[in-house]
């Protein structure tokens, strides 16, 4: 084994050994490590599962064009049969007559006594408007347009306005994630260089007697670094296993609440390369800050 792969085991064995001696110190760092790690995750996912729930939802898009109050029905069942021919083969044309639309308003809604008190029925009919093959944002504004300009509409309304506001909010979401993310990334950063410059104090007399006997920066700096990428990793191992209990214990009742809507939507989940990539994560930052801390505090300790 060449010399210098041979001194690097020797530290990464000793470094495992000081975090075995020190290990409800250890424990505690990469608890603080991986609830920090797990949190931004565990944020990731959620949002990635609100994503996968509008990406079905933006597949079956439609448009609404609610005709005036006082349109006849045989003027809307005209209308209706006049947009079927124009838009065949592009869109499906479903009319609602009032009594429907006042019909499902008193299921939905349990306000059928209250309605009966009106005397009349205050509800217009409408037509559902649905594209045979996915549409764009483009398609569906000439659409809405077209419907805007007959005469007999009074408003239009597309089910994807809402959907379209609520990937706006999960755009923020996620670039506020990010910054919080950033923020709890320099919170591990701190943690750990904390940690190992209490490691460089409480061995001050051990290195200088290493520098007074020859020992470089590099030999003295190794153990440090490879104790701060070991308590990353398992910090980062802290956050893996944080991710799957909360999976675990949310999955069901999603699969329940999805079930109720009719929907297959699952919670999203790191997968192998998610986790590993916390894993790494957790060991970069760790290395990051053992790596600051010693390259501080090692200078100012010199044999006296």
């Amino acid at each position: 084994m060449p010399r210098y792969l041979e001194r690097h085991l020797q530290a990464l064995v000793g470094s495992l050994g000081q975090l075995y001696r020190q290990r409800m110190n250890t424990l505690l760092t990469a608890l603080v490590i991986g609830v920090s790690l797990a949190l931004p995750a565990s944020l990731l996912l959620g949002l990635a599962t609100l994503r996968q729930a509008t990406a079905a939802w933006d597949g079956d898009a439609r448009l609404t064009a609610y005709l005036k109050t006082d349109l006849p029905d045989a003027d809307a069942s005209a209308l209706a049969g006049s947009l079927r021919k124009d838009l065949a083969g592009q869109a499906n044309v479903t009319l609602i007559d009032r009594a429907q639309a006042l019909a499902e308003f008193e299921r939905s809604s349990g306000l059928g006594e209250a309605l009966a008190l009106l005397g009349e029925n205050p509800l217009p009919a409408a037509l559902v408007v649905t594209p045979e093959a996915p549409a764009d944002e483009a398609t569906l504004a000439r659409l809405a347009e077209r419907l805007h300009a007959l005469p007999q509409v009074d408003d239009v309304q597309s089910d994807l306005d809402w959907v379209r506001r609520l990937n706006a909010l999960l755009e923020l979401g996620k670039r506020t994630l990010w910054a919080f993310a950033g923020l709890l990334g320099a919170g591990v950063v701190l943690v750990t260089g904390n940690t190992i410059r209490l490691a460089i104090f409480n061995r001050r007399a051990e290195i200088e007697i290493t520098k007074l006997i020859g020992g470089t920066d590099a030999f003295i700096r190794r153990p440090f670094l490879y104790w701060g990428l070991l308590q990353g990793l398992i910090g980062g191992l802290v956050a893996v296993l944080l991710l799957i209990a909360v999976n675990a214990g949310l999955a069901g009742s999603v699969r329940t609440l999805a079930g109720l809507y009719g929907s297959t939507l699952r919670l999203a989940t790191p997968g192998f390369f998610g986790s590993l990539g916390l894993l790494l994560l957790g060991g970069g930052l760790g290395l990051v800050g053992a790596a600051l801390a010693v390259g501080r505090h090692l200078r100012e300790i010199e044999p006296t």
